[in-house]
């Protein structure tokens, strides 16, 4: 089976081909167009914006990773082009305006080549990704998911655990109530004046800091499987303003006394100029972060015992959360996780993804075919 992947739910336009023989995968060809540099003025992504680029780079994208798929005889011995057996499209959830890039791109060549669609669900790409590791992209990769299994995806705008009892077979443990995880790195290092994105800039700077220097707190660390950012992101305003105003200390104290900060529940030795604690501080928001994500996994594994752990999105890129789960699992579940490449949006998990649905027949038409920005998993 040869498949057309096609990923363009928020910021990414991305396309893949993957062949599938006797149930392992081989990543023929991928491409990912990133807008981080067109965003990064404006901190963040614009919804508008990032449809506009999308448009710009469909065409592009697709026949570059197009242009050198597999061949095979002609009728006069010559070599022509084979087209995919099928096309997996990102349908949701995501931007709508980004996501309808993609949709309709799909629609058309589904269209004209006569082949059939698949309506994937880009979380469920995210879980599908750790199947594509570096040497997955080279060789046939052998199936590695055993069930049941966990998987955290966290990233700019997902933070959820979610309970998998078998392909296509989801249960919702628990998901964030407001921001997501990456959302909340993102925030603080707009706050810190970091480029954007803040999550990769936190976590470099966070390696030559002390990670205790600031105890941010951990919002519903302690009740049950849900999550919450939103608390912890104001937490590290408010820090980031008191060490800007350089707090005069009551009492005639010394600067280098130990002293509490108002408002934040946190306590620091010395109140320096902000540019002097900028790698403590982004150790610190990072410790933060990564210990909610940790602790509330390993809650999930020790009451649902699964037999895998699977690591996902964006955020499944930073080194001190891969490190702290590689370390704090259990021996007896396996721990499976994306190479960096495959963490942020891409085309191949939507096509791996779709070659499970593509083993059940679930196919649509391409004048059925609908993009929907709210589209759960579960």
């Amino acid at each position: 089976m040869l498949i057309l992947g096609i990923e363009t739910s928020c910021d990414d336009t991305a396309a893949a081909l993957l062949e599938v023989k006797n149930g392992r995968f081989k990543l023929l060809k991928h491409l990912t167009a990133s807008q981080v540099k067109l965003h990064g003025k404006y901190q963040g992504v614009v919804p508008e914006v990032a449809a506009r680029a999308h448009l710009e780079t469909i065409i592009p994208v697709l026949t570059e990773v197009l242009k050198s798929p597999p061949l095979r005889g002609g009728a006069r011995g010559g070599a022509r082009w084979k087209k995919p057996d099928t096309i997996a499209v990102t349908a949701g959830p995501g931007l709508i305006t980004s996501l309808l890039i993609g949709v309709e791109t799909a629609k058309a060549l589904s269209f004209a080549w006569n082949v059939p669609l698949i309506k994937t669900n880009h979380i469920e790409g995210h879980i599908y990704s750790p199947l594509l590791s570096s040497v997955g992209a080279r060789h046939a990769l052998p199936l590695q998911i055993k069930f049941p299994a966990i998987a955290l995806i966290v990233s700019g705008g997902h933070t959820e655990l979610i309970l998998i009892k078998n392909h296509g077979q989801y249960k919702l443990l628990g998901r964030t109530r407001d921001d997501a995880a990456g959302e909340c790195f993102d925030k603080a290092g707009k706050m810190l004046g970091l480029p954007f994105p803040g999550g990769p800039e936190i976590s470099k700077r966070g390696a030559k800091g002390n990670p205790l220097a600031y105890d941010l707190p951990r919002p519903m660390l302690h009740e049950g499987f849900e999550f919450s950012f939103s608390g912890m992101k104001n937490a590290i305003r408010l820090l980031i303003e008191e060490l800007k105003n350089n707090v005069i200390l009551e009492g005639g104290r010394r600067p280098t006394d130990r002293i509490h900060l108002q408002n934040t529940g946190s306590y620091r030795s010395a109140i320096a100029p902000l540019q002097d604690d900028t790698n403590d501080l982004c150790a610190s928001i990072e410790h933060a972060i990564v210990d909610v994500l940790v602790q509330k996994s390993l809650k999930a594994v020790a009451k649902h015992k699964p037999k895998t752990f699977i690591l996902a999105g964006g955020v499944a890129a930073n080194q001190k959360l891969r490190q702290s789960l590689a370390a704090a699992l259990p021996k007896t579940t396996r721990f499976l996780l994306p190479e960096p490449e495959f963490c942020m949006d891409n085309a191949a998990m939507i096509a791996v993804a779709g070659y499970f649905q593509a083993k059940k027949k679930k196919f649509v038409k391409y004048d059925k075919l609908k993009a929907d920005a709210n589209w759960e998993l579960v």
